[in-house]
């Protein structure tokens, strides 16, 4: 089993600035994808920012505001997110992908993180 643990959420005025972070832990062989997505009241899960082995992508809102970064050595995942806006209010959720040590593959989400931009 993989277990996702997300932190780092909380309440900013537009224009500030947070940090999520998310750790992976248990029977991780090796990561082939890792993201964060996010689902605002009435809205579908949407991609923010995801790291494969092609690269890091970035929805179209989010691009020059938010910077994902991936410790390899730790399986944690990072967010940066600059410039907020309140339409970047959601709760977010951390995704890791990949092959676990007995052969097989996970797809492990954490519990979300509420993101909240006043105005």
């Amino acid at each position: 089993q993989v277990q996702v643990v997300e932190s780092g959420g909380g309440l900013v005025q537009s224009g500030g600035s947070l940090r999520l972070s998310c750790a992976a832990s248990g029977s991780i062989f090796s990561v082939i994808a890792t993201g964060w997505y996010r689902q605002a009241p009435g809205k579908q899960r949407e991609l923010v920012a995801a790291i494969t082995s092609s690269g890091t992508n970035y929805a179209d809102s989010v691009k020059g505001r938010f910077t994902i970064s991936r410790d390899g050595a730790k399986n944690t995942v990072h967010l940066q997110m600059n410039s907020l806006k309140p339409e970047d209010t959601a709760v977010y959720y951390c995704n890791f992908r990949g092959y676990t040590v007995v052969p097989g593959t996970y797809d492990a989400w954490g519990q979300g993180t509420q993101v909240t931009v006043s105005s």
